[in-house]
């Protein structure tokens, strides 16, 4: 298990693409939070085996459908086990 820190740079606010990486992260079972961010990006903090978080980012990239996903800073982090779910943060 490990987790992961993702800024995700683009048109990625107003789009409902916390709700998508929500949707997402439930399907591949990882545990964390979504946020938006006052610079216009927005911040993951994911965890879970780290295949599975490769898969998850792969597919972060396409975004939702009125999304565009132009660049993911990914930093690799330890596991914390503090989270039973994943879920929006305001």
């Amino acid at each position: 298990m490990t987790g992961v820190k993702i800024i995700v740079d683009g048109m990625v606010q107003g789009v409902g693409f916390r709700w998508f990486t929500v949707r997402l992260a439930e399907s591949f079972g990882i545990t964390g939070w979504v946020r938006n961010r006052f610079r216009g990006d927005v911040e993951i903090y994911a965890e879970g085996e780290k295949e599975t978080l490769q898969a998850f980012i792969l597919d972060l990239k396409a975004g939702p459908r009125y999304g565009r996903v132009d660049a993911l800073d990914v930093e690799w982090k330890n596991y914390t086990g503090a989270f039973k779910n994943f879920s929006v943060r305001f």
